[in-house]
């Protein structure tokens, strides 16, 4: 578990704003979903916070610490699942722990007994337990992505960041992964991010929302507060007609 916080967080690529004066609060547990339309800023955002980007100004700490480069418990979940497609389920989960153990010895599997109970678990909890033989390159599309969250799981971390981590799936696939994420950030009472551009999809599996615009936080609420007038806010009048008359929205 781990306490967020982002005090005036702005980063800038040359003349271009990605982050201005973001400012928030994400208590031990959580599950927040962030909203916005592409270039909104949601990448860069989870980019800061897993250290891989540092911002032009501003600070983010967890439990009071500043994170100032990557961080062995921050563990990330991609839109591309980036597994290596020639090992096996288990083996890639096991590539988890390469923060506690060396590539080489991961690869050949020689791992601490702890480690290798962590992979099994992490792919119990995403359903692939018994398909944890199977080589990467023969599972769908859903099912590489939930190993790359048992991967993440392996990690042992106490902040979870998901970018767009449905974005290349099927409606059904996305609903599925998705529902994995959480039920394994409520298992493990993980803080957990993860940026969606499926608003349904993200009022289904969210507990609180970070809505961002043109690099800007323009909304920070709970599901009851993510309304109509809120989402049009975020998105504009296109996707707002949209879910009134009950479409899927994908921005």
């Amino acid at each position: 578990m781990s306490t967020i916080k982002v005090e005036n967080l702005s980063k800038s690529y040359g003349d271009v704003q990605a982050l201005r004066d973001v400012s928030f609060e994400i208590p031990d547990g959580e599950f927040v979903v962030i909203l916005g339309e592409s270039g909104a800023g949601k990448s860069t955002l989870l980019r800061c916070l897993n250290g891989l980007t540092q911002p032009t100004s501003g600070s983010i700490s967890i439990d009071a610490e500043e994170i100032t480069g990557p961080r062995d418990d921050v563990a990330m979940i991609f839109q591309q699942h980036y597994i290596i497609e020639q090992m096996s389920a288990y083996g890639n989960a096991l590539t988890g722990s390469l923060n506690r153990t060396s590539f080489g010895r991961s690869l050949l599997q020689w791992n601490d007994r702890e480690d290798k109970l962590a992979a099994l678990e992490a792919l119990d909890t995403v359903g692939l337990l018994d398909e944890a033989g199977q080589q990467a390159s023969q599972m769908s599309g859903g099912q590489q992505q939930r190993v790359g969250i048992a991967r993440a799981l392996v990690q042992l971390p106490n902040l979870l960041l998901a970018d767009e981590p449905v974005a290349s799936l099927d409606p059904a696939s996305a609903e599925s992964v998705m529902g994995y994420i959480r039920d394994a950030a409520d298992e493990r009472n993980l803080t957990t991010l993860a940026s969606l551009h499926q608003v349904n999809l993200a009022r289904e599996f969210g507990e609180r929302f970070l809505g961002m615009k043109d690099g800007r936080l323009v909304f920070d609420g709970y599901r009851e507060d993510l309304t109509i007038d809120v989402i049009d806010q975020i998105y504009g009048d296109i996707q707002t007609e949209s879910i009134r008359s009950g479409q899927e929205v994908d921005a």
